[in-house]
């Protein structure tokens, strides 16, 4: 086995990093983590430190680690076909099997899988699919896609344009003229803090119409949003957002595209977040929880109407003009078919419900009394803190002060992974959705701890 120390120069040297402070990285002011195991919920890095992970990775092994069920499915497939295309038709077991699976799964109006490998390119994929499906119907202005700020859809050039987190923008020269950005449910920051839920959803569905009264209906293929706010805060909506917003879409004939990234195959303690909050989606966006991050795939699912105007396109124009040499990877697609498979033998999506509603309540009751926690909210297996100066309202904490990487740091020596919200004084939870009630405790102890010990400047 080659040393840590060798592993870790060969990093600093090597290996660029996602989300990094590249300098510091590299000046060795920052510690290389290597990762060599894991089983269940708990992950282990080459120095033997074994901890909880609570965010599954990054909210994806929904399954959890060493599940050989899924490790045997890829050998089996990479040893009978490791790879062909999809294009113009070609196809294998495991991918026309999954998309099956999928369907299945998902809300009763949905037609068909487009496979992709992430999240980001998903999301890429579906803003091609809405331009096509109102060019080919003689739309041809119908180019802006509307999201919301504190949203989170990816990195590409589009899907982190339809980002709402300045982080993803900043110095890249984003987002695209194409990309609107209305505002975002996010109860606990509501313009006014007297409004009822009732009054903050219209106040919502005014921005939403002024926006695309501004620009336009006309000019405006389709909105994108998460079915809850992830990366940007685990923010649930309120009480009648989604049907507000919905009916507005439908009045304008606005596409609606569902980001179920993160919400998909049992989160939100239902298969999809459509089904937890009501939802109709003309496209859904997966990835994640599809493999429990076994292997790397995603898809757009899209809705009968969708997929019967691109059929009838390419009757009329040809060949539909996309494509990615990885779609449908069929050593992918058999993780996915494993996971699917091993969420029902564990009855994963009803733990999911029942473990979160545990895990939220309990930190509700360990934190909400100290004096910088301003929320605990959650929904699922989704739980999140939010912090702010003692005293001083909803101020944010200064930057330079990392104050919540700090505690985050701190309940990780307390062998407990949490997450560091961006853009925010967050602490986010996302864990693998085979959690026990015992785990549970175990993430609540080392949280409430680190925040009990730690000297919250005001």
């Amino acid at each position: 086995m080659i040393s840590n120390d060798v592993l870790a120069e060969w990093d600093r040297e090597n290996f660029m990093h996602p989300s990094t402070l590249h300098g510091a990285f590299s000046r060795g002011e920052l510690s290389p983590k290597i990762m060599t195991g894991g089983s269940g919920v708990f992950i282990e890095d080459r120095d033997g430190n074994r901890k909880l992970d609570a965010f599954a990775g990054l909210y994806c092994v929904n399954a959890g680690y060493g599940r050989t069920e899924i490790a045997d499915a890829i050998a089996e497939q990479a040893r009978e076909l490791a790879y062909f295309h999809a294009y113009a038709g070609h196809g294998t077991e495991a991918s026309i099997t999954l998309a099956r699976m999928i369907l299945e799964r998902a809300p009763d109006h949905m037609s068909k899988v487009y496979f992709g490998l992430s999240g980001s390119d998903a999301n890429e994929t579906n803003v091609k699919l809405a331009w096509y499906f109102n060019e080919v119907q003689g739309r041809s202005r119908k180019k802006k896609i509307i999201s919301r700020w504190r949203a989170y859809h990816g990195s590409g050039i589009v899907s982190g344009s339809l980002t709402g987190l300045t982080l993803f923008h900043n110095q890249f020269g984003l987002p695209l003229e194409q990309v609107k950005h209305t505002e975002a449910p996010y109860p606990l920051r509501r313009p006014d803090p007297g409004m009822s839920d009732a009054e903050h959803v219209d106040w919502l569905g005014d921005r939403l119409e002024e926006l695309i009264a501004s620009e336009g209906a006309e000019t405006i293929a389709a909105f994108i949003g998460e079915p809850l706010l992830g990366t940007g805060g685990i923010v649930p909506p309120p009480e009648g957002y989604w049907a507000r917003i919905q009916e507005i879409l439908d009045r304008h004939n606005i596409l609606f595209i569902v980001d179920e990234v993160v919400t998909g195959f049992g989160r939100l303690g239902t298969m999809f977040g459509s089904e937890f909050y009501g939802l109709r989606p003309d496209i859904i966006t997966i990835a994640k929880g599809l493999t429990s991050a076994y292997a790397p795939l995603s898809g757009s699912v899209v809705s009968d109407r969708v997929f019967d105007v691109i059929a009838s396109g390419t009757d009329t124009h040809g060949v539909f003009g996309h494509g990615w040499t990885y779609s449908a990877h069929p050593i992918c697609a058999a993780a996915g078919i494993a996971n699917l498979n091993l969420i029902d033998e564990l009855d994963l999506v009803a733990n999911a419900g029942a473990i979160g509603a545990y895990l939220t309540s309990e930190l509700k009751k360990a934190l909400s009394d100290h004096p910088a926690v301003v929320e605990v909210r959650g929904a699922g297996l989704l739980s999140a803190v939010e912090f702010a100066p003692p005293g001083r309202g909803l101020e944010a904490f200064e930057a330079t002060e990392a104050v919540i990487p700090r505690v985050v740091a701190d309940i990780g020596h307390r062998g407990v992974i949490a997450r560091p919200m961006p853009q925010s004084d967050i602490i986010g939870f996302s864990p693998p959705l085979c959690l026990t009630k015992e785990e549970a405790d175990q993430i609540v102890s080392a949280t409430k701890d680190a925040v009990f010990a730690f000297d919250f400047p005001s």
